[in-house]
């Protein structure tokens, strides 16, 4: 949904109810769990290291569950009170070019909750029918307890769902590379307990 206002809180829960029963918007649903990619989509991965230890792994799990990583300042994820688990429905508000506001709805997918010589957390949401684009994307932390480096990684499958984002599509591009770069350093600052 495009507006040319900040969404109400109000806006949002009708959006959201109206988006939570709806099927996934693409048809690869949990494709950020296998290798190669399906065809079709735009691949991004960003990752970047968040520090070393427990304790960064530990505010930095903390920080993802809190939806920190979407604290951006033109991007919000709400309620971020959501809990991480799949079938949880999630509203993505962002604002681009100052003049326009989009409404996105996405489902959590799956969770990852590995334990062993690296541990890892995170999860995957998909894109509803109410969302610009088609696709998935995950959200990931990864401890290897044996060196102590912790990292978050981005890996995000789309295409464009809204003529708006076919007709602007480089345009497009630019805020998804935006939020990979903000998001990855929205991480840092949670893993320094900023």
């Amino acid at each position: 949904m495009l507006l040319l206002r900040r969404p109400s809180e109000a806006t949002i829960c009708r959006f959201l109810d109206s988006q939570r029963s709806l099927s996934f918007s693409y048809p690869h649903v949990g494709a950020t769990a296998s290798e190669p990619p399906p065809a079709g989509y735009t691949v991004d991965h960003t990752r970047v290291n968040l520090g070393n230890g427990q304790r960064v792994f530990d505010a930095a799990r903390s920080g993802l569950e809190r939806w920190e990583h979407f604290r951006l300042g033109w991007v919000e994820a709400w309620p971020s009170t959501t809990p991480i688990q799949p079938g949880e429905a999630i509203a993505v508000v962002a604002r681009s070019f100052r003049l326009l506001w989009s409404l996105n709805a996405c489902r959590i997918v799956r969770v990852i909750d590995e334990h062993g010589p690296i541990r890892r957390f995170g999860f995957a949401y998909g894109t509803l029918p109410g969302h610009v684009e088609l696709g998935e994307e995950r959200f990931l932390l990864e401890f290897n307890q044996t060196k102590g480096d912790v990292s978050y990684d981005i890996l995000a499958l789309s295409r464009p769902n809204h003529i708006l984002a076919r007709l602007g599509y480089p345009m497009a591009r630019r805020l998804q590379k935006r939020f990979a770069r903000d998001s990855a350093a929205a991480m840092q600052r949670c893993a320094r307990g900023i």
